[in-house]
């Protein structure tokens, strides 16, 4: 199962995406926490304290053709893009930390909790690039992805409405907007839910600083049934915002049970492969008559395998 955790700058969404993925491991669930955010905070908010893995991003000509593999519909790494479909020959990726992938770029916390990093900005991308380009990183592997049940990938995304820049925000079982009690933060549901309205993205609201019953009254009048439940200000993170990183289940017993009703309702969620695979291969032609096809010299639409379903093959 995939969940993203969405929201405006400063809303809380980094903390809440690394207490849940910290959750899911403290249950001894298998689960990979992705960086997507502009600004990389997660590592540190999961307290991993080892070296920062390998982005992504870092070396897409390698990415590519591990992903390609022997699809014959795709003829090289410089004839992919970040929305290039899988196909027959693609190579289909699970969460086993010790597949290739996930051993190149993924470090593993002290608690279990796989980490990858889309990377920041470095001197070269300065006012040339945009960060579109480290998150089309992870966008592919997602792509490519076959998790199973009971696996779980946790994405802390960009800022806002800003992952509408792409079709990452159609990946997911689950969006989580986290919102405070504030016009602006409800402001940014308002604007994400427009965005997304068609796409078929479950959204859902969980409100974060949420300090009494003004507040929770505000949030249910704002968002009504797409609330999913509401944190409270919590010592337990301010510590951890601090640098004492405690064990989640140290987590106030009211926001314990919070991640819990987040976990049911992600898990509530079934995907249909097939509607999932429809969408990778409409934001794919979407992209290749826009630009794709331009940039890369090739007839991007011919890399659309008609038979194939991620889900219901093998994954390697």
């Amino acid at each position: 199962m995939r969940i993203a955790f969405v929201g405006k700058g400063g809303s809380g969404k980094t903390t809440t995406a690394a207490a849940f993925s910290r959750y899911l491991a403290a249950h001894g669930r298998p689960v990979v926490a992705v960086d997507a955010d502009i600004n990389q905070h997660l590592a540190a908010a999961l307290g991993h304290d080892g070296p920062r893995p390998r982005p992504l991003g870092a070396d897409l000509a390698w990415l590519k053709d591990h992903l390609r593999a022997d699809n014959p519909r795709v003829a090289s790494a410089a004839a992919m893009i970040k929305t290039t479909p899988p196909g027959r020959g693609s190579r289909l990726l699970d969460l086993d930390p010790t597949g290739e992938l996930l051993r190149r770029y993924s470090a593993t916390t002290a608690e279990g909790v796989g980490h990858l990093v889309t990377g920041e900005f470095d001197e070269a991308d300065i006012g040339v690039s945009c960060y579109h380009a480290k998150t089309g990183a992870v966008e592919l592997w997602l792509n490519h992805l076959v998790d199973g049940p009971g696996e779980y990938v946790v994405v802390d995304m960009t800022a806002g409405a800003d992952a509408f820049a792409s079709g990452l925000f159609t990946r997911f079982d689950l969006t989580v907007l986290v919102s405070e009690p504030t016009r602006r933060g409800v402001g940014v549901y308002r604007q994400y839910a427009a965005h997304a309205a068609g796409h078929g993205v479950a959204l859902r609201v969980l409100g974060n600083k949420v300090a009494d019953a003004d507040d929770l009254a505000y949030l249910q009048a704002e968002v009504g049934d797409a609330l999913l439940g509401c944190l409270t200000p919590s010592p337990w993170v301010r510590a951890a915002e601090r640098g004492a990183v405690a064990p989640v289940a140290r987590l106030e017993p009211e926001n314990l049970a919070v991640l819990g009703s987040v976990l049911a309702a992600l898990d509530a969620c079934e995907r249909d492969w097939a509607a999932y695979h429809r969408a990778t291969v409409d934001f794919h032609l979407r992209n290749a008559t826009s630009w794709g096809d331009r940039a890369t010299g090739t007839d991007l639409a011919a890399q659309v395998d008609p038979e194939f379903v991620p889900g219901a093959l093998v994954r390697s």
